[in-house]
C-alpha cells in the first residue's frame, strides 16, 4: 500500500476580498437633505496556518493545495457596514517550515497553537458616509474593497526529534527505535524498507526524548542517489546524531569505519537551512548485530579506533536486548546536556516601527520603457488606485486630492514630469496633469463630477430635465400633435 506520509507541500492561498462600500443618501419624508449614509464594506478573511498536535502529515495539503477564505460583504444604505469575510484556518503539523517559492523562510512553526498570517484579507472600502467632509458634505462615490493577498508557499515537515539515526539502509535503524520505543516501522531484510520518516518516544528515567529514523543513506546520496537526503531535514533540529553501523554486513568493500566516513561525508554536503552546521552536532556511534559472532569480533577491532575520534560507541543488538539500556541512558544524558546549553525561550515582545517624519512612503522612478513616462510604487499610492471606481469623475478627482496631499505631484515636478506625462501607479497609466492643491474648492460641481476633469461626458441632473422637456414638448417648447392628426 502507498505510503500516506508527506512532509513537502506547495499550496495556493488567496484571502478574501474586501467588501466595496456604498455610495447612498439618506431619502425620508420631510429630510429631503438627509445626507450621505452608505456603510462601510468588510475587510477580507485572512488564511492562517496554525500548529495543532493533533496533525502529523502534511497529507491534506497534497490532495487539496488550493485555499480560499472568505470574502468582506458589501456596505449598505442605512449607515450598515458589511460583515467581514470568514477567515480560513489550516492547521499544520510542529515543526512545519513554511517558504516562497525561491526558498526564503518565513516561519518555522513548532509548538502547539504556533500561527502565522500566510495571506492577508483585503480592506473594505470606505463609504460615502466616512468619505463627507466640510468641503465635500455629500459624496456621490465611495471607494472599491482591496482584493485579497495571493501567494504559492511551499511547506516543509521538519520533525521536532532530540536524537536522529543515521545509517545505511538495513543497518538496524527501524529495529532500534522500535525496541526503545512504541513505534513500529516496517522492518524487513531488503534495502530501503523505510521510506518516511518514523518518530518513537523513548523514555529514560526521568528524561523524556524522542528519536527519528530516517531512511538508509547511500555514498552519492548528494547526488540524488537512493531516498536519504531527501530526508535529512528531519534531523535539522536533533540535539545528538547516531551513526548505526551494521557489524554483520556481507557487502564487499564495506566495513564499520569505511561506512561512518561515508556517512560523514555525505553530511558535510548538506547545508540544513534553519541554521546551523551538522558537524557541530554531537555525535554517537552504535555498532549493531553484536549477536552475530563475527560482527561481535569486528565491532571490538573497530572500537578503540573509534573512541580514538572522540566518539562515544556503543555495541548493541537489537534481537537479543544486549547494550540497550546503557545507550538508552547515554542519550538520554546528552539530550539533557543540550537542553541546559540552550537560552531560555524570551516572551515575544511587540515591536513597533513608526514611519520616519520625512518618508512619504512611495518613490518616483523613471520608467525605462518609455520615454519621458514615469512610475510611482509605494503602498499607499497602489492601495489608493485599487480602491478607486474610475468610471466615476468624482472619485477621480478625490484620487487626485490624496496624492496631491500625499506629495506625489512635487516629487514628480522634481524629477521632470510635465503635463501630459505619462505617470503608471499600479495597473494604471494616466495623463499626468497637475491639479488644484488639495482642500481649496476653485468650482462647484455636482455629485459624482469634479470639474478638474476635462473630458467629462456625465450627464447632469439640468441635461437630463432638458431631454425629457424636449421629448414631451417638443424642441421650440410646443407641445408635439402630430399624433393627434
Amino acid at each position: 500500500m502507498a505510503s500516506r506520509f508527506v512532509d513537502r507541500a506547495v499550496i495556493h492561498l488567496t484571502a478574501g476580498d474586501g467588501g466595496n462600500g456604498c455610495a447612498s443618501v439618506h431619502r425620508e419624508k420631510f429630510k429631503p437633505l438627509g445626507g450621505p449614509d452608505g456603510g462601510n464594506g468588510g475587510n477580507g478573511g485572512d488564511v492562517l496556518l496554525i500548529v495543532d498536535p493533533n496533525v502529523h502529515t502534511l497529507l491534506d495539503f497534497h490532495f487539496r493545495p488550493h485555499a480560499r477564505a472568505g470574502s468582506g460583504k458589501m456596505g449598505q444604505g442605512g449607515n450598515r457596514a458589511g460583515a467581514a469575510g470568514d477567515t480560513l484556518e489550516m492547521r499544520v503539523p510542529s515543526g512545519t517550515v513554511v517558504m516562497t517559492e525561491d526558498g526564503e523562510i518565513l516561519a518555522d512553526l513548532v509548538g502547539s497553537g504556533a500561527t502565522f498570517v500566510a495571506a492577508q484579507g483585503g480592506r473594505g472600502g470606505l463609504g460615502n458616509a466616512s468619505l463627507a467632509s466640510s468641503t465635500r458634505k455629500a459624496p456621490g462615490f465611495a471607494l472599491l474593497g482591496e482584493p485579497g493577498e495571493s501567494r504559492n508557499l511551499v511547506l516543509e515537515l521538519r520533525s521536532v526529534a532530540d536524537v536522529g539515526l543515521l545509517g545505511f539502509p538495513s543497518a538496524g535503524k527501524s529495529s532500534l527505535i522500535s525496541v526503545l520505543s512504541a513505534a513500529k516501522p516496517k522492518i524487513a531484510d531488503y534495502p530501503f524498507t523505510t521510506l518516511v520518516p518514523n518518530l518513537g518516544v523513548i523514555t529514560a528515567g526521568s528524561t523524556v526524548f524522542t528519536m527519528a529514523d530516517v531512511p538508509g543513506l547511500i555514498p552519492g546520496a548528494s547526488e540524488g542517489k537512493g531516498l536519504g537526503l531527501d530526508f535529512l531535514r528531519h534531523i535539522e533540529r536533533c540535539a545528538v546524531l547516531v551513526h548505526v553501523i551494521d557489524c554483520a554486513t556481507f557487502e564487499p568493500g564495506r566495513d564499520p569505519l569505511s561506512d561512518m566516513d561515508a556517512l560523514e561525508e555525505e553530511l558535510a554536503r548538506y547545508t540544513p537551512s534553519l541554521g546551523g552546521d551538522l558537524a557541530d552536532r554531537p555525535r554517537v556511534v552504535v555498532l549493531n548485530k553484536i549477536d552475530v559472532p563475527d560482527a561481535a569480533e569486528l565491532a571490538e577491532f573497530v572500537r578503540p579506533e573509534l573512541e580514538a575520534r572522540g566518539l562515544s560507541v556503543f555495541e548493541i543488538s537489537t534481537a537479543s536486548r544486549q547494550g540497550l539500556k546503557e545507550l538508552t541512558y547515554a542519550l538520554a544524558a546528552v539530550v539533557e546536556k543540550y537542553r541546559a546549553e540552550q537560552p531560555e525561550p524570551e516572551p515575544e515582545k511587540v515591536v513597533l516601527r513608526p514611519m520616519a517624519v520625512n518618508d512619504a512612503g512611495f518613490t518616483v522612478e523613471i520608467d525605462p520603457e518609455e520615454e519621458g513616462a514615469f512610475i510611482v510604487r509605494g503602498v499607499r499610492p497602489e492601495r489608493w488606485i485599487r480602491q478607486t471606481t474610475f468610471g466615476n469623475d468624482e472619485a477621480v478627482g478625490y484620487l487626485a486630492d490624496r496624492l496631491q496631499r500625499l506629495g506625489v505631484e512635487e516629487a514628480l515636478a522634481r524629477k521632470g514630469a510635465v503635463p501630459g506625462s505619462p505617470v503608471t501607479i499600479g495597473d494604471v497609466q494616466f495623463e499626468w496633469e497637475p491639479s488644484t492643491p488639495a482642500g481649496v474648492a476653485v468650482h462647484m460641481s455636482g455629485r459624482g463630477t469634479d470639474v478638474r476633469l476635462e473630458n467629462n461626458s456625465r450627464i447632469g441632473a439640468t441635461e437630463r430635465k432638458e431631454a425629457r422637456r424636449i421629448r414631451r414638448d417638443g424642441p421650440d417648447g410646443v407641445e408635439d400633435e402630430s399624433d393627434d392628426e
